[in-house]
């Protein structure tokens, strides 16, 4: 697993995020970013919202962290966090 994998792991388990439902965190934000790439925090975390994620707030380092890994590639390993997604944001 990537340093960059590791932090936005510790990242999101401080947020409150348990350790067996990030990988659903990880790809509801990338799918939503991917949809609409052009949408604003507020947008992302009311879409968050709507998939279910009410106890979660994602702040824009956090944000930058997960699609760092994403881009990176440790977020789509299946070893790492058990989900893929398909494709990396440009």
């Amino acid at each position: 697993m990537s340093q960059l994998t590791e932090i936005v792991i510790k990242r999101l388990e401080e947020k409150g995020i348990r350790s067996d439902i990030i990988p659903g965190f990880v790809r509801n934000v990338i799918n939503t970013i991917s949809i609409n790439p052009e949408c604003s925090l507020q947008e992302l975390n009311s879409r968050l919202h709507f998939l279910g994620w009410d106890d979660f707030e994602l702040d824009d380092h956090t944000l930058q962290l997960v699609i760092a890994g994403f881009e990176a590639g440790g977020l789509r390993k299946r070893s790492a966090l058990g989900a893929q997604c398909s494709e990396p944001l440009h």
